[in-house]
């Protein structure tokens, strides 16, 4: 079992269905709609900690029935929330979701609390005892929130403790090229295809990524959907395929799960493309049900989607350490 900080948004995902969106100045009806627990931060410490690991979650969020229901997984979970700060002013961050019958969604978000989660009360403690800090991007793109970060960054390179950054479109955007410095010394960066392809200016992947590594970014996860994600370093780049899987419902926090599995196998021993096998299961299973964290993918299920039995070699943390096989 290892202990994790996770850095990133506690949120509300409000959820719309629709058969299209709006013309400008129109409306349209959903034909479904549900309020779910969300955000980054929040969906990987959940993640993390249903697949048996100590987690902590630096976060900030409002007063309210919103901070009630952007904190429920975590606290049934079991997750370490004394690094939680609540703002008496601020709402809970929200983000509304249009989802149309393609699987594309297209997001509204508001940062509310998020972005002033307050660093004054980070202690080099709440770092340094931890075997992994993973981050949202999200964290580092203004205000207290990217004061709180860039500290815990330094903390965790001072104290040799490893990092893990989960990019975000959002994220993406709004820094660009400002986030190619704060990767540095960064162990694993995980991000889509778009996010890569907006970070570098790149129309390629193998071009982007050429770009990473001259920027010293050398170890890549790049998730790609259907095609599954691929895994890159120093010595080389390798497509991991993706796990088929019918009945997709919803893809919303996909990405995040699938960065918790990956962070969690690494830490336990698993080389990267084992890592990303693992990481692509878990992802898929997330889409059975509507919502980032409404699923449950623990240690033995995860094992078990992932065809890893029977003579399967595992690792002390419990995760098999055979990238072979697949399905």
């Amino acid at each position: 079992m290892a202990e994790f900080l996770v850095i990133g948004d506690a949120t509300v995902d409000q959820m719309y269905f629709i058969d299209a969106l709006p013309e400008v100045g129109g409306e349209v009806s959903a034909t479904h709609a549900v309020m779910e627990p969300g955000g980054a931060g929040g969906t990987i410490a959940t993640a993390l900690a249903r697949l048996d690991h100590d987690v902590a979650i630096a976060t900030r969020v409002g007063t309210g029935p919103f901070s009630a229901l952007a904190l429920k997984h975590l606290r049934s979970t079991g997750v370490d929330m004394s690094l939680v700060q609540s703002d008496p002013y601020l709402q809970t961050s929200s983000v509304t979701i249009l989802i149309t019958p393609d699987g594309q969604r297209t997001m509204i978000g508001a940062a509310g609390a998020s972005r002033d989660l307050d660093g004054r009360a980070l202690r080099p403690e709440h770092v340094d005892r931890r075997d992994a800090l993973v981050m949202s991007a999200y964290s580092l793109i203004s205000g207290p929130q990217r004061t709180y970060s860039l500290r815990a960054l330094q903390l965790a390179k001072d104290a040799g403790v490893r990092v893990f950054v989960d990019m975000g479109t959002g994220a993406v955007n709004a820094l660009q090229e400002g986030l190619m410095p704060l990767l540095e010394g960064v162990e694993v960066v995980l991000m889509n295809e778009r996010e890569l392809f907006t970070l570098t200016g790149e129309s390629s992947i193998s071009d982007a990524v050429s770009g990473l590594r001259a920027r010293g970014i050398d170890q890549v996860v790049v998730k790609v959907g259907e095609m599954g994600s691929i895994v890159v370093t120093p010595e080389r780049s390798e497509l991991v395929e993706a796990y088929a899987i019918d009945g997709v419902l919803d893809t919303t926090g996909a990405g995040d799960v699938y960065t918790a599995a990956f962070v969690a196998a690494v830490v336990e021993g698993n080389d990267l493309l084992q890592a990303a096998w693992l990481a692509n299961v878990a992802g898929a299973l997330t889409t059975r049900e509507i919502g980032a964290q409404r699923i449950v993918i623990d240690r033995a299920t995860l094992l078990q989607q992932a065809g890893l039995g029977g003579g399967t070699t595992v690792a002390a943390g419990g995760v098999a350490t055979r990238a072979s096989a697949r399905r």
